[in-house]
């Protein structure tokens, strides 16, 4: 193989790609950095070129999927509507899309144990993501008197941790994972349920 490594073009993001390959494929500790590199079709030396390690590579592959992600939950937010409950939805629904659709990026996010804090940037890119919610969350609350609502950020957690629990058992295709209903379905069902108990939307008549 020689230097061709050293003259890959965009080797940084070829070696992001070949990784979020190897992680769909056997999961976020189980390939090394030589697979890697050899998948990008580059030497093992050539990695630290642009990494200081496996998790270095897989941080920025987290990074890189939180900015889709983030693009993805805003998009949602914002086209969502008429009202703040069918936009807060819609980022429930754009959480299980992200997943089926960029599962190497979505592993690397929330599988791989790399804390979102590895670096300034991965801490920027989690940010915004998660604040996105919030801010769906601030909507949908605007009703309540201030000394009555909950916070934003405690509800939008725990929306978050449903949505992430329907993708882990029934929208990753896992053996055992089929559901009775879509996940789609399992979704928005929990999240109305949730939300009335906290009342920030009225209970059915």
């Amino acid at each position: 193989m020689g230097k061709r490594g050293y003259h890959h073009g965009n080797l940084r993001q070829a070696l992001v790609d070949a990784a979020l390959v190897l992680i769909e494929q056997k999961g976020p500790t189980g390939f090394t950095l030589s697979e890697a590199a050899k998948t990008a079709g580059v030497t093992p030396a050539a990695v630290y070129r642009h990494f200081e390690g496996r998790e270095d590579l897989i941080a920025e592959g987290a990074r890189q999927g939180h900015e889709i992600f983030a693009d993805l939950m805003e998009y949602a937010l914002e086209t969502g509507g008429p009202t703040a409950l069918a936009a807060f939805e819609a980022t429930g629904r754009a959480y299980l899309a992200f997943a089926r659709k960029y599962p190497g990026h979505y592993m690397a996010m929330f599988e791989s144990g790399i804390s979102p804090n590895a670096n300034p940037e991965l801490a920027a890119a989690s940010k915004r993501s998660r604040a996105i919610l919030e801010r769906a969350a601030d909507a949908l609350s605007e009703h309540i008197p201030p000394d009555k609502r909950p916070p934003a950020r405690m509800f939008s957690a725990h929306i978050w941790a449903m949505s992430h629990g329907v993708v882990e058992l029934f929208a990753r295709g896992k053996p055992g994972g089929a559901a009775p209903f879509p996940p789609e379905d399992l979704l928005e069902a929990g999240i109305g349920i949730y939300l009335r108990g906290l009342g920030l939307i009225a209970p059915d008549r």
